[in-house]
């Protein structure tokens, strides 16, 4: 029991730290080095801000001087005098206003552009990160993260740098004025009504922050559901689930709207403090002021001076607790954006990585090693055990082997999406872990069994194999993939939308559209991953001409799960529980007798089965 303080006071400081770390890491961003346009931007901002604080403290001053000389005991004799005096009071509340717009029209260009390098940093870094990260995190999450902490980061700067400096620098001159022209006595009375604010305000925003959280929780897992739910809308009705995924949404949100009550109860039990703190403060010092007065030691003006001041600070007051709550409600949203921003990177490009050549245009189709490859997702759970195949230049291998073999894992080592465990993958003979990214990634082109498509245009999603193509190039690749006539007959052409992740194309049309992609990146080695094991028999075959047409000239893995579409193979290995079973090519199989037999006999005779089915069937009709 004894040590439980220790560790909360642990925690806060834990807290404290990454809030200073989270506001330190602003600060480059605030003061960019190469950029003297923006740092011109933040000290003419800067130059505003004291120029507006100037006038609006001296607002009170001509004010109650102005009271004075219009008083029966002023000096009113010159009319011009107080007149004066109105006019300067006019011009000073025009300054305040004037220079305090013209400080956030400057620093508004510095605070977007902060938000936008930050967001796109983050952005970026999550496409740095491996596989495995997304595989475990849903996307409907991050982008909500993304979100918040944008807004987050544009909230701190706006109400932290210029308003929480400046409020403050406005009450230190006002005490400082207020102890000059009376006494010690109304200095510490202002000072101690904003003290007991202050503290108040902290002590219970630090309270809210913790039902911050469980909101900021319950809100991501309510967006994460209605996205997730949304993206697999066709099994949702075909299990006729809509109010089961209903019921999982109003869950969340159930649990989001207990805690936005919380919340909103426990500021106005702020709110309700801060004005009673507010309002005894005022009224103590206005009881001095109304005695300075009573007693002749203080003028009418000066107790509208008194009273003008109390209440010019009540607004910044009653604006910092608003600040001071939306900094740390900003640094939580920020904490998740900034968490991702620091998950390291399971797979870098060593220093001093080359590149290889990318394009078959660049140079010759490129060689493939598997040697005693070692793989698992999980420690506990090894999926390749030792795997070593060599696929000369130019030629075409085919992996087979039952679901879970290991076969879709063999493609994911070579675009480096993980590393192995153990052993080598080679191209051109060169540890992939010693060459770029970029250029590894650039030279493998995958046509995968499950096209996914931008929501966008058929030719943006030809073009993404190489962003920049021309219409030209466009259709030259799509004719190739045998696409193009299909295209044309469509009433908007290329132009014409294919939906969210291409649900308005059929498989055939997706897969072609794919092969054009891939056709347009050009690249040197090439992966067929089961690409047309989803499609009938006649569009297999249609496919199958198409994507020999892709191959030609390139090597190639063909991952199949139809033995029928790599009988042409130059090599088959069937990989078993991790290993290579068996290999050569189908006549050397067949004649082993062994799995790949099995296989390729079971497979003839679902065939047969299908074609009599087919054949009653037509007779039927």
């Amino acid at each position: 029991m004894s040590q439980m303080p220790t560790v909360h006071a642990s925690g806060t400081a834990r807290r404290q730290r990454s809030g200073l770390h989270t506001v330190a890491s602003l600060l480059p961003y605030l003061w960019p080095r190469g950029e003297p346009a923006a740092r011109v931007r933040l000290l003419v901002a800067v130059v505003f801000l004291v120029l507006a604080k100037v006038a609006t403290v001296y607002v009170p001053v001509v004010y109650s001087r102005a009271v004075d000389a219009l008083s029966p005991k002023g000096s009113t004799a010159l009319l011009v005098i107080p007149a004066a005096l109105i006019v300067a009071y006019g011009l000073l509340r025009v300054a305040s206003s004037g220079f305090a717009e013209m400080r956030d029209a400057v620093f508004a260009s510095v605070q977007q552009r902060i938000a936008r390098k930050l967001a796109l940093q983050t952005f970026e870094h999550l496409h740095r990160l491996s596989l495995r990260f997304h595989m475990d995190r849903q996307t409907g999450g991050l982008s909500r993260v993304i979100e918040r902490g944008q807004l987050g980061i544009q909230n701190l700067l706006r109400l932290a740098v210029f308003n929480i400096i400046p409020t403050l620098l406005e009450m230190m001159m006002v005490v400082a004025i207020l102890w000059a022209m009376f006494d010690w006595r109304f200095a510490l009375a202002t000072f101690l009504a904003v003290g007991i604010y202050l503290a108040f305000t902290l002590a219970f925003t630090d309270m809210r922050v913790r039902i911050r959280r469980v909101m900021n929780d319950t809100d991501t897992e309510a967006q994460t559901k209605a996205v997730d739910s949304l993206l697999n809308y066709e099994t949702v009705k075909y299990f006729g689930n809509e109010r089961h995924e209903a019921r999982r949404y109003d869950e969340a949100l159930a649990r989001y709207e207990r805690a936005a009550v919380r919340s909103q109860v426990s500021l106005n039990m702020m709110n309700l403090g801060q004005a009673t703190i507010i309002a005894l403060g005022l009224a103590v010092v206005m009881l001095m002021a109304a005695e300075g007065v009573r007693s002749g030691e203080m003028t009418v003006g000066k107790f509208v001076l008194v009273n003008t001041y109390l209440m010019q600070l009540y607004q910044p007051l009653n604006f910092l607790g608003f600040v001071y709550r939306e900094i740390k409600q900003s640094l939580v949203d920020m904490e998740s954006m900034f968490r991702l921003m620091h998950v390291g990177q399971e797979v870098a490009d060593r220093p001093g990585a080359v590149a290889l050549a990318a394009h078959l245009s660049d140079g010759p189709a490129g060689s493939v090693v598997f040697d005693d490859v070692h793989f698992g997702y999980r420690p506990d759970r090894p999926i390749l055990r030792g795997v070593s195949f060599t696929v000369p230049a130019g030629s075409k291998l085919a992996i087979v082997g039952a679901t879970g073999a290991g076969k879709s894992t063999i493609g994911r080592l070579m675009f480096r999406f993980y590393d192995t465990t153990s052993g080598r993958v080679l191209i051109d003979g060169q540890d992939i872990r010693d060459v770029t990214q970029d250029s590894l990634r650039a030279a493998i082109g995958v046509v995968p069994q499950d096209t996914v498509l931008f929501n966008d245009t058929i030719r943006y999603n030809i073009a993404y194999g190489r962003p920049g193509a021309t219409q030209a190039e466009i259709e030259q690749a799509a004719r190739a993939a045998q696409v193009h006539d299909f295209v044309m007959r469509l009433p908007d052409g290329y132009g014409t939308r294919v939906g969210e992740r291409g649900l308005k194309l059929s498989g055939g049309e997706k897969q072609r559209v794919a092969i054009a992609r891939t056709l347009l990146k050009d690249p040197r080695i090439l992966i067929l991953d089961e690409a047309t094991s989803a499609l009938d028999t006649r569009t297999e075959q249609d496919i199958q001409t198409a994507l020999r047409a892709v191959a030609r000239h390139r090597t190639t893995l063909v991952i199949a799960h139809r033995l029928s579409t790599v009988v042409d193979a130059d090599e088959i290995i069937v990989l078993e529980d991790g290993l290579v079973a068996e290999r050569g090519t189908h006549a050397e199989l067949l004649a082993r007798g062994g799995h790949y037999a099995w296989m390729w006999t079971l497979q003839a005779e679902q065939s047969g089965q299908s074609e009599q089915s087919g054949e009653v069937e037509l007779a039927a009709n």
